[in-house]
């Protein structure tokens, strides 16, 4: 008995000493202090006080238990933070609401409701809910489900009720250092069928297209046959409904965030870290209205915005400066809006693997055929879609924010006016029709010669790039490359390069490939494709991208690369829950690889090669994150004893080219010397150099740059978000380098041994002078209604093309 009393008084005063152990609850006898965590029973979640990013204030939060980067999912205090080093959080026993007290007793933050129990507690569930219960009858009185922040986890939900008034939403932090609330965010609409909306302020800001019964019609990415985690329900009677999500791929944990820069984001944990499973919006169409009333925003085309079918531009002017928010208008005007019958009656263009537009009504038809007489019946409704899992959608007035997709959209019928379509009696059909055969047949000839003709130069080519050709370089069949990708399943698809997209492969002994496609419409492909071949080939560095091989066949023209677990250094670098996997050790060690990679292609090789696109996402990382370049389509040979190029053809990426380049077509060593300098900067910032701005100028990041190293040595430049413990000097010397490498006279700039002397010795370095680019602002700016401005100077992360006469 005295055995079993001691042992209860030991498990008391561990208890006492370490009160993070365990599961437990708060209530008005044992509150939650600074330093104290609370558990989920299961321990999936955690609640204690936090601060983010290593600011000073301090944060009552829920966070995902033992996972490292930290991911907080709720924030109690989320305007007003705790700035000394006393408070805790407790039941009130006067009312016995949940109250976040600071040292000095004022309550900072309190769940704003007044219970009639005052014998309650505070527990957190494996949900991640917090919930404030009733001893007595054990009902849940208060739970931060009903109270969302930034971020959503499984089985918490968005909802709306019109009856109530009520409306649940998540808004973004105002930055990654500050949770208070930010300026977007995300809910789900009343609309039937409901969609999800964020917004920026009080504009919209994207949409998810209308809910079609196990998927939004808006993710292009996904079809019909997509398993999708989410779960949508709308009582249409009490004007109501709500918006969930499972777990993915039968993984416990998951989330969906809306970060401080309006996309969302959802991840699951794979174990070792997270995986990133959607990020919306991803691409400038995606942006609400960007081509205005009637305009179609087409993801693959330059310009993007086109008017539909039977419009034409509203200004001419301001679509030829590229501002295309004032939209398109009718050419010719409807026959049933002019009272006419008979002959004249409207008809309906077809638009296939589109975005429907917003603002749709449903209406409760049969089935497609009676959607269509019921729209064509009424003069207001402009346009119909009926799509598999909703049914009748009908539009009346202006269509806005109508998206092309490649693939995997909805078919939109468009009402326009007979005479749009031409051919429209009997006769213009009979001699369309026999027209049209004579035009088959001949093109069926034409195209048969052009086969044959075609397929002997296609074999001739493919004679020329013979495996035994190419030393180290294997030639793969298309079956094998088509198995492998699964027939290049968008579910493969890892990215999307300046020439094609890349597919993730497996090939038969279980090897993983990456597959660059060459896409048809590059007008640089085959020249790209035969240099990075031949080129490649020929360099082997471990801080080089390996080339496996390659396969023809026709038009098909595909290179197989081995494959990077952690694919580009942009996924980690930018991303504010994956940057935290790269502290400053790890970016010191890729900056380093990249510049050993650029050394061996400027002076170690046989070849001597000029990469003309070194930027950050064609940086690539192995399993222990160790950088290799890669992407060495706009690549060029040294001849000689040269040392500087001239080209009529500006290829590479704004922001990364050196001034020569960019504007006389001149490239050196000191071109790609300039590209490493902004990389470097990118890398110790955490920044991008298309998106950072900063002051009143809106200055960009190399002007930022250099104002840290004018006041603190660099030191302050690095990223925000890491751990400061580190060493100043290196960081400091790095920041110097950066600048060094991004001089706008090529004279000024270091040549590559230099840099790499640079960054592994501690000798003193030279002073650079102020960079000519520090007042630099960004390429695009939304506001609120959607409209876009250009800068004079403009920077982009896409690879680009720029015809330039000498």
């Amino acid at each position: 008995m005295r055995k079993m009393s001691m042992v209860l008084f030991a498990c008391s005063l561990l208890l006492i000493i370490f009160p993070s152990c365990g599961y437990a609850a708060i209530n008005t006898s044992s509150p939650l202090s600074i330093g104290q965590t609370l558990s989920s029973p299961g321990g999936f979640y955690e609640l204690g006080f936090f601060s983010p990013n290593n600011t000073r204030n301090l944060y009552v939060g829920i966070w995902f238990k033992e996972i490292v980067p930290r991911v907080v999912v709720w924030v109690a205090n989320r305007d007003k933070p705790v700035t000394n080093s006393a408070a805790n959080l407790t039941i009130s026993s006067s009312n016995g609401s949940l109250i976040l007290l600071d040292g000095k007793q004022d309550v900072i933050w309190s769940t704003g409701e007044a219970f009639t129990s005052t014998k309650c507690h505070a527990e957190l569930q494996d949900t991640g809910n917090l919930v404030v219960i009733d001893d007595v009858s054990r009902k849940t009185l208060w739970q931060s489900f009903e109270n969302l922040g930034d971020t959503m986890v499984p089985q918490s939900s968005l909802m709306y009720d019109l009856s109530l008034g009520k409306k649940r939403v998540l808004t973004s932090w105002k930055s990654n250092r500050d949770p208070s609330p930010g300026g977007f965010s995300l809910e789900i609409t009343p609309q039937v069928p409901l969609q999800g909306l964020i917004r920026r302020g009080s504009a919209p800001y994207w949409r998810t297209g209308p809910w079609a019964k196990t998927r939004f019609t808006g993710f292009p990415q996904f079809d019909e046959s997509y398993v999708s985690p989410f779960s949508v329900v709308q009582d249409l009677a009490a004007g109501a409904g709500s918006f969930s999500y499972s777990t993915l791929r039968n993984f416990n944990l998951s989330y969906i965030n809306l970060t401080p820069e309006g996309e969302m984001k959802i991840y699951w944990d794979q174990g070792k870290r997270w995986m990133h499973h959607v990020t919306e919006p991803e691409h400038s169409c995606d942006l609400y209205g960007a081509c205005g009333p009637f305009g179609l925003c087409v993801r693959s085309s330059t310009p993007k915005c086109i008017c539909v079918k039977g419009f034409v531009p509203k200004s001419d002017e301001e679509w030829r400066k590229r501002n295309w928010t004032s939209g398109c208008v009718r050419r010719k005007e409807l026959s049933c809006q002019a009272n006419s019958q008979g002959k004249d009656t409207d008809v309906f263009y077809h638009m296939n693997n589109v975005k429907t537009p917003d603002m749709h009504q449903f209406v409760s038809f049969l089935d497609a055929e009676m959607c269509y007489q019921g729209c064509l019946g009424n003069c207001s409704c402009t346009a119909f879609a009926y799509i598999s899992g909703i049914g009748c959608l009908v539009w009346n007035g202006k269509l806005v924010d109508t998206v092309q997709f490649l693939s995997n959209g909805e078919t939109l019928s468009l009402r326009l006016a007979r005479s749009e379509l031409a051919g429209s009696s009997r006769t213009k059909i009979i001699v369309g029709a026999i027209t049209s055969l004579s035009i088959v047949a001949i093109l069926i000839f034409t195209a048969f010669m052009f086969w044959r003709y075609r397929g002997k130069q296609n074999d001739a080519w493919k004679d020329e790039f013979e495996p035994q050709d190419i030393s180290g370089v294997n030639f793969f069949q298309m079956h094998t490359i088509r198995t492998a990708t699964d027939n290049f399943s968008s579910s493969n698809k890892l990215g999307q390069g300046g020439f094609g997209p890349v597919y993730k492969g497996i090939l038969l002994d279980g090897k993983e490939i990456a597959v660059k496609r060459l896409s048809s419409s590059s007008g640089q492909g085959t020249e790209e494709f035969m240099n990075e071949i031949t080129l490649i080939s020929k360099l082997q560095h471990r801080n080089l991208v390996r080339l496996l091989g390659y396969c023809i066949e026709r038009e098909e023209k595909l290179l197989i690369y081995e494959f990077m677990v952690n694919k580009s250094l942009d996924i980690f670098l930018f991303d504010p829950t994956l940057k935290l996997e790269i502290d400053w050790p790890k970016r010191f060690n890729i900056i380093q690889g990249i510049a050993r990679g650029l050394l061996y292609l400027h002076r170690d090789s046989r070849l001597r090669v000029i990469h003309r696109d070194l930027k950050v996402s064609n940086i690539l990382l192995d399993e222990e994150m160790n950088p290799k370049i890669s992407d060495f389509g706009l690549a060029r040979m040294f001849q000689g004893t040269q040392f500087q190029y001239s080209t009529q053809r500006v290829a590479g990426t704004l922001g990364y080219m050196s001034p020569e380049y960019a504007w006389a077509g001149l490239f050196s060593e000191k071109s790609d010397i300039y590209s490493f300098g902004v990389l470097m900067l990118e890398i110790i910032s955490g920044e991008k150099i298309s998106r950072f701005t900063f002051g009143d100028e809106r200055k960009g990041l190399v002007a930022y740059a250099w104002e840290s190293w004018c006041e603190s040595g660099g030191f302050t430049f690095l990223d925000r978000d890491l751990n400061h413990s580190c060493k100043a000097f290196e960081i400091a010397r790095c920041v110097q380098v950066g600048l060094l490498c991004v001089q706008h006279e090529a004279a000024d700039r270091p040549n590559t041994l230099q840099v790499m002397s640079m960054i592994t010795s501690t000798t003193d370095l030279p002073i650079p002078k102020q960079p000519i680019f520090a007042v630099q602002t960004q390429n695009v700016e939304t506001s609120n209604d959607g409209s876009m401005s250009k800068d004079l100077f403009s920077v982009n992360d896409l690879t680009h093309s720029v015809i330039q006469g000498r």
